[in-house]
């Protein structure tokens, strides 16, 4: 067996005997793939502090023909969400993330794009200065990009039925469809998507995540833009996602 490594995001830990631990890792070269890390809850020096989830690692593992499970042999720490104090919120979002990762992803599916959209919305989730920096943008931001890149977002300038361009107070979604709409093929069940979110939207898809870190975003910003991408991601999935639902009862 060769012995393979790769940067990684660990999503979740299941207890498989006494000390052993089966990790759902997120990696960059290889996809989403499940490992079995034997006395992880034993071992401070081979795995440490690395099997918190949303933590990125750089892991070593070996893969072994018919087995679905690889080998975790060591795991080292490149960034940790837990190293600064967590809130709520933060934990919350970090959550859906791992949710997310865990269900929409194939495994053993290289998805580098994915990976990096990950990266790039822990480090703004990560911010120190909670007074400042909340989570909401990180969160609004990596589920716009998650429609766009599993395929699930038409052009959002444009009437998914008409083709017309959408113009700005005139833009609706449906939980049934793909897409926005006018207002003349909104479904008699759509929503409204107000016109900061559908400009916002816009901005997003051009631009990196680092550059609304500097933007002002309490709770409520864009709160339809988030259901509007997390509908079309339930959708998709056929299943209503856990942490979405514990989000909503977030306050703030």
């Amino acid at each position: 067996m060769a012995l393979l490594t790769s940067e990684a995001v660990v999503l979740r830990t299941w207890p498989l005997a006494e000390a052993d631990l089966i990790v759902s890792l997120f990696t960059r070269e290889f996809g989403r793939l499940k490992g079995v890390a034997k006395s992880a809850l034993k071992s401070r020096k081979r795995f440490g502090g690395a099997l918190e989830p949303m933590t990125v690692v750089r892991v070593w593992f070996a893969e072994r023909a018919g087995q679905e499970l690889a080998r975790l042999d060591q795991m080292e720490v490149i960034g940790s969400p837990l190293a600064a104090p967590v809130d709520v919120a933060r934990m919350s979002v970090l959550s859906f993330y791992t949710e997310l990762l865990d269900e929409a992803l194939p495994e053993r599916d290289p998805q580098e794009t994915v990976f990096r959209l990950l990266l790039s919305v822990l480090e703004q989730t990560q911010a120190a200065d909670s007074d400042l920096v909340q989570p909401w943008m990180a969160l609004t931001y990596f589920s716009l990009w998650m429609t766009r890149l599993m395929g699930l977002l038409p052009e959002i300038g444009r009437c998914t039925i008409c083709g017309e361009a959408l113009q700005p107070c005139e833009v609706w979604f449906s939980r049934y469809a793909d897409g926005l709409f006018c207002s003349h093929h909104r479904n008699g069940s759509g929503s409204a998507l107000a016109a900061d979110s559908w400009l916002l939207a816009q901005r997003m898809l051009r631009a990196p995540a680092s550059a609304f870190a500097g933007e002002p975003w309490p709770r409520r910003r864009a709160q339809d833009l988030q259901r509007f991408a997390v509908q079309s991601l339930e959708r998709h999935l056929e299943r209503r996602l856990r942490t979405w639902e514990a989000l909503g009862r977030l306050g703030g």
